[in-house]
């Protein structure tokens, strides 16, 4: 009987721990994104030599890839490739996160620092980076595909070609509003998931899924600013461009520091207990 009554009394449930709520608002106003690349700019005059061959790096590794489309006869995929690298960028502007890091712990930097990064975080970063170019890879084929869908298959008319096919006919027009819409799409996704979780995945001993919803989470509720910063980012890489490329050598660096100086604003400052993890890092590489 006493069994019985024991089995009948259910043990006392404990209460379920409440889930924590981040609030990612920040109230910045717009010409907040004006700031960040001002504090880029000062990160990148601050011993400007490696942060310039870090652009240059990049520069000659995206002519490169240019030259290749033609060489190889792919030059019909130019456009969507040169929108692709906006996908990609911030996974390339690792290192002149970790020149950031370095000049606010007051340390000195290499361009050897900022090429052989070691993120807090280790292979979680590889992962955010594999994702972001199959996103590129995605929006290629994506891009090839909507050629075809518009056009059937009539040749690409070269690059002399297809402004006048696209600017001056009813078909071309479509073809633009259905391409950038979709092309907006992947970019906003893609800017939205990895603006910040790069510089967070560097810093801090994290997972990608985290560090990427919680990009996705400071983007969205800070959307004023953030959009004022994708406006200034697709604006400089458009005049870098124009330039044949070789306005990366400086615009590269410009936009990798403001990140990091955007990300700093969102999270927070960086913690005394990080910079002494920075010098430890260091002397450990060297010895």
């Amino acid at each position: 009987m006493a069994i019985a009554r024991d089995m009948d009394s259910l043990p006392p449930v404990i209460p379920a721990v409440g889930a924590t709520k981040t609030d990612w608002r920040r109230a910045l106003p717009k010409a907040t994104a004006l700031k960040w690349l001002g504090a880029g700019w000062r990160d990148l005059i601050q011993n400007p030599g490696p942060s310039l061959a870090y652009g240059l790096l990049v520069s000659v590794a995206s002519f490169l890839v240019v030259g290749g489309l033609f060489r190889f006869g792919h030059d019909y995929i130019l456009f969507p490739a040169l929108s692709g690298f906006l996908v990609v960028a911030p996974i390339a502007a690792i290192g002149l996160y970790e020149k950031s890091r370095y000049l606010a712990a007051g340390m000195p930097v290499t361009l050897r620092d900022m090429v052989l990064v070691r993120a807090r975080s280790g292979g979680q970063i590889l992962f955010v980076g594999l994702l972001l170019c199959l996103l590129m890879l995605l929006w290629m084929r994506a891009a090839v595909l909507l050629y075809a869908l518009f056009f059937g298959l009539q040749p690409f008319p070269g690059l002399d070609g297809i402004l006048p096919l696209l600017l001056y006919s009813p078909t071309g027009w479509a073809m633009l509003a259905v391409g950038s819409l979709i092309g907006g799409l992947f970019a906003a996704f893609s800017f939205a998931i990895s603006v910040f979780a790069i510089p967070r995945l560097l810093a801090e001993h994290t997972d990608a899924l985290t560090a990427m919803g919680q990009s996705m989470a400071m983007v969205w509720n800070n959307l004023p600013v953030m959009l004022t910063w994708a406006l200034i980012v697709v604006g400089l890489f458009v005049l870098s461009v124009a330039t044949g490329l070789a306005g990366l050598i400086v615009v590269f660096p410009l936009l990798g520091h403001a990140t990091w100086h955007a990300f700093l604003i969102m999270r927070g400052p960086v913690t005394g207990s990080e910079n002494q993890q920075i010098a430890e890092r260091k002397e450990g590489a060297q010895s």
